[in-house]
């Protein structure tokens, strides 16, 4: 049975990955999207009510795309030319007033973007992490996390894959290393919510 969850809201923020137009329009496993994204939009209007931090991420090339990735992989990423509002976050995440905006180029959250100067400059010490892809943005931003020295709650019904092994393998062999796995119930519970 895993312990009770005690959070401090002041030293806490919630990173919510890639619920964004582009992202939401595909099918997700085991919580489809629509759970995922009501999840995550309870989650941060509590966050905000008890003075928890807020960052939405989002992903995208810049305009010329001269920016994206190009590793030689023995799977290659699919073509993918972005539709016009494919970056933008969705409605019902906001942004609200106070809310901190990342946008990356990868899919960690950390690398090349302001997040973690963000955090300490709070004095945050604890991210409630959730969003799409478990296995690719979240993962990749919690491995960072990690190497950062943040302590990690990982919003299991608030994250989604494209496949639910995909997302299982990733709870069971890698995030449940980096940090503690928990519900939507159980934050909002920690939270005073």
């Amino acid at each position: 049975m895993p312990e009770d969850l005690h959070l401090e809201p002041s030293r806490c923020a919630l990173v919510v990955i890639d619920l964004q137009k582009g992202i939401v329009g595909m099918p997700t496993q085991p919580h489809d999207v629509q759970t995922v994204v009501g999840n995550a939009a309870r989650l941060a209007d509590a966050c905000r009510a008890a003075g928890a931090f807020v960052v939405l991420v989002h992903v995208g090339p810049s305009r010329d795309g001269q920016d994206a990735l190009r590793p030689v992989t023995d799977q290659p990423p699919a073509a993918f030319a972005p539709q016009p509002g494919w970056d933008e976050i969705v409605p019902e995440m906001g942004p609200r007033e106070g809310d901190h905006i990342v946008r990356k180029r990868q899919w960690g959250a950390f690398y090349g973007t302001d997040l973690d100067l963000q955090l300490r400059r709070r004095g945050i010490d604890t991210i409630l992490l959730c969003g799409i892809s478990t296995n690719y943005g979240v993962e990749s931003t919690a491995r960072d996390a990690y190497e950062r020295g943040y302590q990690q709650v990982f919003v299991e019904d608030a994250c989604g894959a494209r496949a639910a092994e995909d997302h299982a393998f990733s709870l069971r062999v890698a995030l449940s290393r980096l940090g503690r796995i928990r519900s939507t119930d159980d934050v909002l519970r920690a939270l005073g919510r």
